[in-house]
């Protein structure tokens, strides 16, 4: 009779759990609105990375996720305190801002921090916010949320492959950022469907605790990965060897279906983060390998047909004009050998040719 009446209390306690949980499980899509994501122990325990966390291999430290506040919240921006003799500097770009297969040391902003010349009177430093996918509407999206952290100027790296229509929404951080997004095309008026079927939006089911567990374990291992960051200084895994950029190319002139550039690149997009923050901003034609291979005369590299990024510069360079932008067209400044693996990716030397230029831009604005 005890035994029976202990599986009856025992039975009772599971029912009663399991409608706790089913119960927590569904409460949780009212925490939406909560942002997690700013809850880091990045720039309090930990030092702030210096770059936003993208990759997937474990010896990395590393991990991509969608949470952009997670994201900034990880980074030493938001846990840098503005003192009165800093001259801050945002990089926006691609990987190659980001700094594939280069320590934080290598990249651009690690360079440009370690040109000992003032700008405006005050010690520049530069904030790495690059990421690694290429996209105008990725780019602004980071923009966006980085102008609240009091630049002085904003640097922007782009290239041809970020501007066709088509893949504004490609990137995975844009499209599982779809009311970010929404909101974007909202404020800067651009002529983009808010409804495109490419931007990802949860149901009331993936919206519970179950639904997003794996969201919330990825915030949690990005935590983890802070104390292995803070005593490695390793971010991203680095080959022993690696593939080198292709430089003998296939025989054709294709790009992304078109036969002309005319009405098929988001220069709205790039209109709106140019005029995102209230300080000078700097737009850059990031560098690029042109290839001497076989059917280099035909195509530049992987990515690009001459015609293709010829049309693009000559649209450009007018668009920059008409709107009295601050322009660098530096297609053509790094020699072939110092590219990685990648049509963009530049070496140790290649990023420091380019972090000079860069410096004297600044310097000229400051004059």
């Amino acid at each position: 009779m005890e035994q029976k009446s202990s599986r009856i209390r025992l039975s009772g306690v599971l029912l009663k759990a399991t409608l706790l949980f089913v119960l927590f499980n569904f409460a949780f899509v009212f925490s939406n609105d909560i942002p997690f994501g700013n809850l880091s122990l990045y720039n309090l325990i930990f030092p702030g990375r210096e770059r936003f966390p993208f990759g997937e291999r474990r010896e990395a430290y590393n991990l991509s996720l969608f949470d952009l506040d997670a994201m900034f919240a990880s980074h030493v921006l938001a846990g840098t305190e503005k003192s009165p003799d800093e001259y801050r500097v945002l990089l926006i770009g691609d990987s190659s801002v980001w700094g594939t297969l280069l320590a934080p040391e290598q990249t651009l902003a690690g360079q440009i921090n370690a040109i000992p010349i003032p700008a405006c009177g005050k010690e520049v430093h530069a904030y790495n916010l690059g990421y690694p996918t290429i996209s105008l509407m990725k780019d602004l999206m980071i923009l966006d949320q980085a102008k609240q952290y009091q630049p002085d100027m904003v640097i922007w790296l782009t290239t041809l492959e970020a501007f066709p229509k088509d893949k504004q929404f490609d990137s995975p951080i844009v499209a599982n950022n779809s009311e970010r997004i929404r909101q974007l095309i909202r404020n800067y008026e651009l002529p983009m469907n808010p409804n495109d079927p490419a931007l990802v939006d949860a149901s009331k089911w993936n919206q519970t605790f179950v639904s997003r567990r794996r969201a919330l374990a990825d915030l949690l291992r990005l935590q983890i990965y802070g104390a292995l960051w803070a005593s490695t200084g390793i971010d991203q895994f680095y080959p022993k060897d690696y593939e080198r950029a292709q430089l003998d190319l296939e025989p054709d002139d294709k790009f992304h279906g078109l036969t002309s550039l005319k009405d098929a690149l988001a220069l709205d997009v790039l209109d709106a983060g140019m005029s995102a923050v209230s300080v000078p901003t700097i737009l850059i034609n990031e560098p690029m390998l042109i290839s001497n291979g076989i059917n280099s005369n035909i195509r530049y590299n992987f990515f690009y047909p001459r015609w293709a990024y010829d049309e693009y510069r000559q649209l450009l360079t007018e668009h920059a004009a008409a709107g009295n932008w601050h322009f660098l067209d530096l297609w053509d400044l790094i020699p072939m050998q110092e590219f990685t693996n990648s049509a963009i990716h530049l070496t140790p030397e290649g990023e420091a040719m380019l972090s000079g230029e860069i410096m004297e831009a600044i310097q000229t604005l400051c004059q």
